[in-house]
Protein backbone atom coordinates (compact mmCIF):
# COMPACT_ATOMS: atom_id res chain seq x y z
CA UNK A 1 0.00 0.00 0.00
CA UNK A 2 1.35 3.42 -0.92
CA UNK A 3 2.24 5.72 1.95
CA UNK A 4 2.07 9.46 1.34
CA UNK A 5 3.68 12.31 3.18
CA UNK A 6 1.35 14.02 5.65
CA UNK A 7 -0.71 16.86 4.21
CA UNK A 8 0.58 20.33 5.10
CA UNK A 9 -0.68 21.86 8.33
CA UNK A 10 -0.84 25.39 9.65
CA UNK A 11 2.69 25.23 11.07
CA UNK A 12 4.31 23.64 8.00
CA UNK A 13 6.51 25.44 5.51
CA UNK A 14 3.53 25.81 3.17
CA UNK A 15 1.82 29.15 3.76
CA UNK A 16 -1.86 28.41 4.41
CA UNK A 17 -2.57 31.37 6.71
CA UNK A 18 -5.77 33.38 6.44
CA UNK A 19 -3.77 36.27 4.96
CA UNK A 20 -2.89 34.31 1.82
CA UNK A 21 -5.06 32.74 -0.86
CA UNK A 22 -5.92 29.10 -0.16
CA UNK A 23 -3.97 27.07 -2.70
CA UNK A 24 -6.99 25.00 -3.75
CA UNK A 25 -8.78 26.16 -6.88
CA UNK A 26 -11.33 23.35 -7.38
CA UNK A 27 -13.15 21.59 -4.54
CA UNK A 28 -15.57 18.65 -4.75
CA UNK A 29 -17.62 17.49 -1.75
CA UNK A 30 -18.55 13.79 -1.47
CA UNK A 31 -20.83 12.10 1.03
CA UNK A 32 -24.36 11.77 2.31
CA UNK A 33 -26.90 14.25 3.68
CA UNK A 34 -24.34 15.62 6.15
CA UNK A 35 -22.35 17.05 3.22
CA UNK A 36 -25.32 17.60 0.90
CA UNK A 37 -26.76 19.99 3.47
CA UNK A 38 -30.29 20.10 4.87
CA UNK A 39 -32.31 22.43 7.10
CA UNK A 40 -30.20 25.42 6.06
CA UNK A 41 -31.86 27.00 3.02
CA UNK A 42 -30.29 29.67 0.88
CA UNK A 43 -32.43 32.79 0.45
CA UNK A 44 -34.78 32.73 -2.51
CA UNK A 45 -33.54 34.16 -5.81
CA UNK A 46 -35.33 37.46 -5.11
CA UNK A 47 -33.40 37.81 -1.85
CA UNK A 48 -36.28 36.95 0.46
CA UNK A 49 -35.47 34.53 3.29
CA UNK A 50 -36.55 30.93 2.99
CA UNK A 51 -38.32 29.40 6.01
CA UNK A 52 -35.70 28.49 8.60
CA UNK A 53 -35.50 24.89 9.74
CA UNK A 54 -37.53 23.51 6.86
CA UNK A 55 -36.91 21.71 3.60
CA UNK A 56 -38.46 24.43 1.49
CA UNK A 57 -38.21 24.69 -2.26
CA UNK A 58 -35.16 26.92 -1.77
CA UNK A 59 -31.77 25.34 -2.34
CA UNK A 60 -30.40 23.80 0.83
CA UNK A 61 -26.83 24.42 1.92
CA UNK A 62 -24.54 22.86 4.48
CA UNK A 63 -21.09 23.05 5.99
CA UNK A 64 -19.40 22.02 2.70
CA UNK A 65 -21.12 24.86 0.83
CA UNK A 66 -20.13 27.28 3.57
CA UNK A 67 -16.55 25.98 3.44
CA UNK A 68 -16.51 26.58 -0.31
CA UNK A 69 -17.85 30.11 0.27
CA UNK A 70 -15.05 30.81 2.76
CA UNK A 71 -12.29 29.42 0.54
CA UNK A 72 -13.56 31.33 -2.48
CA UNK A 73 -13.86 34.59 -0.54
CA UNK A 74 -10.28 34.28 0.67
CA UNK A 75 -9.04 33.57 -2.84
CA UNK A 76 -10.80 36.57 -4.37
CA UNK A 77 -9.67 38.82 -1.49
CA UNK A 78 -6.08 37.86 -2.37
CA UNK A 79 -6.64 38.64 -6.05
CA UNK A 80 -7.00 35.02 -7.15
CA UNK A 81 -9.74 33.46 -9.27
CA UNK A 82 -12.82 32.30 -7.33
CA UNK A 83 -12.92 28.71 -6.17
CA UNK A 84 -14.70 26.22 -8.42
CA UNK A 85 -16.98 23.93 -6.43
CA UNK A 86 -19.17 20.87 -6.94
CA UNK A 87 -21.23 18.91 -4.41
CA UNK A 88 -21.93 15.27 -5.29
CA UNK A 89 -23.27 14.24 -1.86
CA UNK A 90 -26.71 12.61 -1.73
CA UNK A 91 -28.80 12.06 1.38
CA UNK A 92 -29.29 8.54 2.67
CA UNK A 93 -26.19 7.11 1.01
CA UNK A 94 -24.23 4.37 2.74
CA UNK A 95 -20.45 4.52 2.59
CA UNK A 96 -20.00 1.91 -0.14
CA UNK A 97 -22.36 3.66 -2.60
CA UNK A 98 -20.67 6.97 -1.80
CA UNK A 99 -17.30 5.48 -2.71
CA UNK A 100 -18.60 3.51 -5.71
CA UNK A 101 -20.69 6.31 -7.22
CA UNK A 102 -18.92 9.53 -6.32
CA UNK A 103 -15.14 9.06 -6.19
CA UNK A 104 -14.59 8.36 -9.89
CA UNK A 105 -16.86 11.28 -10.82
CA UNK A 106 -14.78 13.50 -8.57
CA UNK A 107 -11.55 12.23 -10.13
CA UNK A 108 -12.88 13.07 -13.59
CA UNK A 109 -13.49 16.66 -12.45
CA UNK A 110 -9.76 17.00 -11.62
CA UNK A 111 -10.11 18.85 -8.31
CA UNK A 112 -7.21 19.68 -6.03
CA UNK A 113 -9.36 19.26 -2.89
CA UNK A 114 -12.00 16.64 -2.07
CA UNK A 115 -13.93 16.25 1.17
CA UNK A 116 -15.04 12.68 1.81
CA UNK A 117 -17.34 12.42 4.81
CA UNK A 118 -19.58 9.38 5.19
CA UNK A 119 -20.28 6.29 7.24
CA UNK A 120 -22.88 7.73 9.58
CA UNK A 121 -25.73 5.87 7.92
CA UNK A 122 -23.74 2.64 8.19
CA UNK A 123 -23.04 3.15 11.89
CA UNK A 124 -26.79 3.32 12.51
CA UNK A 125 -27.01 -0.27 11.23
CA UNK A 126 -25.70 -2.68 13.90
CA UNK A 127 -24.76 -5.33 11.34
CA UNK A 128 -22.28 -3.04 9.54
CA UNK A 129 -18.63 -4.11 9.94
CA UNK A 130 -16.74 -0.95 10.85
CA UNK A 131 -13.30 -2.38 10.05
CA UNK A 132 -14.38 -3.58 6.60
CA UNK A 133 -15.92 -0.19 5.83
CA UNK A 134 -12.76 1.58 7.01
CA UNK A 135 -10.60 -0.58 4.75
CA UNK A 136 -12.82 0.26 1.79
CA UNK A 137 -12.56 3.96 2.66
CA UNK A 138 -8.77 3.68 2.73
CA UNK A 139 -8.70 2.24 -0.80
CA UNK A 140 -10.49 5.31 -2.17
CA UNK A 141 -8.43 7.76 -0.11
CA UNK A 142 -5.29 6.14 -1.55
CA UNK A 143 -6.73 6.51 -5.06
CA UNK A 144 -7.46 10.21 -4.56
CA UNK A 145 -4.07 10.90 -2.99
CA UNK A 146 -2.28 9.03 -5.78
CA UNK A 147 -3.91 11.50 -8.20
CA UNK A 148 -2.36 14.38 -6.26
CA UNK A 149 -5.65 15.45 -4.65
CA UNK A 150 -5.78 16.72 -1.08
CA UNK A 151 -8.44 14.88 0.93
CA UNK A 152 -10.44 16.13 3.91
CA UNK A 153 -11.95 13.30 5.95
CA UNK A 154 -14.50 13.79 8.73
CA UNK A 155 -14.81 11.89 11.99
CA UNK A 156 -18.12 10.87 13.47
CA UNK A 157 -19.54 13.09 16.22
CA UNK A 158 -20.66 12.40 19.76
CA UNK A 159 -24.34 11.57 19.43
CA UNK A 160 -26.78 13.02 21.91
CA UNK A 161 -29.99 11.67 23.41
CA UNK A 162 -31.59 8.88 21.43
CA UNK A 163 -28.42 7.99 19.54
CA UNK A 164 -25.88 7.69 22.35
CA UNK A 165 -25.77 3.91 21.78
CA UNK A 166 -23.73 4.59 18.61
CA UNK A 167 -20.77 6.15 20.43
CA UNK A 168 -18.72 2.98 20.72
CA UNK A 169 -19.07 2.27 17.01
CA UNK A 170 -18.29 5.89 16.16
CA UNK A 171 -15.18 5.71 18.33
CA UNK A 172 -13.97 2.62 16.48
CA UNK A 173 -14.59 4.28 13.11
CA UNK A 174 -12.82 7.45 14.22
CA UNK A 175 -9.73 5.53 15.37
CA UNK A 176 -9.55 3.82 11.99
CA UNK A 177 -10.09 7.11 10.16
CA UNK A 178 -7.26 8.90 11.97
CA UNK A 179 -4.96 6.02 11.06
CA UNK A 180 -6.02 6.21 7.41
CA UNK A 181 -5.41 9.96 7.41
CA UNK A 182 -1.94 9.56 8.89
CA UNK A 183 -0.93 6.85 6.43
CA UNK A 184 -2.06 8.81 3.37
CA UNK A 185 -1.47 12.41 4.37
CA UNK A 186 -5.14 13.42 4.53
CA UNK A 187 -6.62 16.30 6.47
CA UNK A 188 -9.22 15.59 9.18
CA UNK A 189 -12.34 17.49 10.18
CA UNK A 190 -12.58 16.62 13.87
CA UNK A 191 -16.31 16.48 14.56
CA UNK A 192 -15.85 14.30 17.65
CA UNK A 193 -13.80 17.05 19.30
CA UNK A 194 -16.15 19.90 18.36
CA UNK A 195 -17.84 20.31 21.73
CA UNK A 196 -20.65 22.67 20.63
CA UNK A 197 -22.10 19.80 18.59
CA UNK A 198 -22.99 18.12 21.88
CA UNK A 199 -25.83 20.64 22.20
CA UNK A 200 -29.29 20.05 20.76
CA UNK A 201 -29.41 23.67 19.59
CA UNK A 202 -26.88 22.74 16.94
CA UNK A 203 -29.23 20.10 15.52
CA UNK A 204 -32.50 20.17 13.63
CA UNK A 205 -35.62 18.47 14.92
CA UNK A 206 -34.49 15.11 13.51
CA UNK A 207 -31.31 15.22 15.69
CA UNK A 208 -29.25 13.98 12.74
CA UNK A 209 -28.89 17.09 10.55
CA UNK A 210 -27.39 20.39 11.61
CA UNK A 211 -29.06 23.77 11.98
CA UNK A 212 -27.58 26.78 10.14
CA UNK A 213 -25.53 27.58 13.25
CA UNK A 214 -24.27 24.01 13.37
CA UNK A 215 -23.27 24.14 9.71
CA UNK A 216 -21.45 27.42 10.30
CA UNK A 217 -19.40 25.97 13.14
CA UNK A 218 -18.55 22.80 11.24
CA UNK A 219 -17.38 24.90 8.26
CA UNK A 220 -15.00 26.72 10.61
CA UNK A 221 -13.83 23.39 12.01
CA UNK A 222 -13.17 22.28 8.42
CA UNK A 223 -11.04 25.38 7.83
CA UNK A 224 -9.03 24.50 10.93
CA UNK A 225 -8.76 20.90 9.75
CA UNK A 226 -7.25 22.23 6.52
CA UNK A 227 -4.65 24.20 8.46
CA UNK A 228 -6.39 27.56 8.00
CA UNK A 229 -7.69 30.12 10.47
CA UNK A 230 -11.45 29.94 11.15
CA UNK A 231 -13.70 32.82 10.20
CA UNK A 232 -14.97 32.87 13.80
CA UNK A 233 -12.29 32.31 16.46
CA UNK A 234 -15.04 31.32 18.91
CA UNK A 235 -16.49 28.59 16.70
CA UNK A 236 -15.51 25.86 19.19
CA UNK A 237 -16.80 27.67 22.28
CA UNK A 238 -19.59 25.83 24.06
CA UNK A 239 -22.93 27.60 24.33
CA UNK A 240 -24.23 28.54 27.74
CA UNK A 241 -26.07 25.47 29.02
CA UNK A 242 -29.80 25.26 28.68
CA UNK A 243 -31.82 25.19 31.89
CA UNK A 244 -32.63 21.63 33.01
CA UNK A 245 -35.70 20.19 31.31
CA UNK A 246 -38.32 18.49 33.42
CA UNK A 247 -38.51 14.73 33.01
CA UNK A 248 -42.05 14.81 31.62
CA UNK A 249 -41.20 17.48 29.04
CA UNK A 250 -38.06 15.59 28.01
CA UNK A 251 -40.02 12.35 27.65
CA UNK A 252 -42.64 14.07 25.52
CA UNK A 253 -39.97 15.59 23.28
CA UNK A 254 -38.31 12.19 22.83
CA UNK A 255 -41.63 10.54 22.02
CA UNK A 256 -42.42 13.22 19.45
CA UNK A 257 -38.98 12.79 17.88
CA UNK A 258 -39.50 9.01 17.68
CA UNK A 259 -42.91 9.37 16.01
CA UNK A 260 -41.80 12.03 13.55
CA UNK A 261 -38.34 10.83 12.59
CA UNK A 262 -37.47 7.37 13.92
CA UNK A 263 -40.60 5.55 12.75
CA UNK A 264 -40.28 6.75 9.11
CA UNK A 265 -36.59 5.78 9.17
CA UNK A 266 -37.45 2.27 10.38
CA UNK A 267 -40.18 1.99 7.76
CA UNK A 268 -37.67 2.85 5.02
CA UNK A 269 -35.31 0.17 6.36
CA UNK A 270 -38.12 -2.41 6.22
CA UNK A 271 -38.95 -1.41 2.64
CA UNK A 272 -35.25 -1.26 1.70
CA UNK A 273 -35.66 2.30 0.47
CA UNK A 274 -33.67 5.46 1.10
CA UNK A 275 -34.48 9.15 1.36
CA UNK A 276 -31.99 9.64 -1.46
CA UNK A 277 -33.54 7.18 -3.92
CA UNK A 278 -33.89 8.85 -7.31
CA UNK A 279 -32.04 11.99 -6.26
CA UNK A 280 -29.18 13.48 -8.25
CA UNK A 281 -26.28 15.56 -6.91
CA UNK A 282 -27.36 19.15 -6.39
CA UNK A 283 -24.26 20.68 -8.06
CA UNK A 284 -22.55 17.95 -10.11
CA UNK A 285 -20.20 20.17 -12.12
CA UNK A 286 -17.51 22.42 -10.64
CA UNK A 287 -18.49 26.08 -11.03
CA UNK A 288 -17.36 29.38 -9.59
CA UNK A 289 -20.85 30.34 -8.36
CA UNK A 290 -23.35 28.36 -6.33
CA UNK A 291 -26.17 27.70 -6.17
CA UNK A 292 -26.17 27.90 -9.99
CA UNK A 293 -29.36 29.93 -10.23
CA UNK A 294 -28.20 32.51 -7.71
Amino acid sequence: MTTHEPAPTADSSTDTSADSAPRWSRYVALGDSFSEGLWDPYPYDDGSPAPAGTESDAKQRGWADRLADALSARRTAAGQAPLEYANLAIRGRLLRPILDEQVDVALAAQPDLVSLVGGGNDILRPQADIDVLSARLEEEVAKLRAAGIDVLLGTGFKAGPGLSWTRGRVGQYNANLWSVARRHGAFVLDLWGLNPLFDLRMWSDDRIHLTPEGHRRVADAALVGLGLEPDDPDFAVQLDPLPPQAFVARARANAQWARTHVVPWVQRRIRHTSSGDGRQPKWPTPAATWPPER
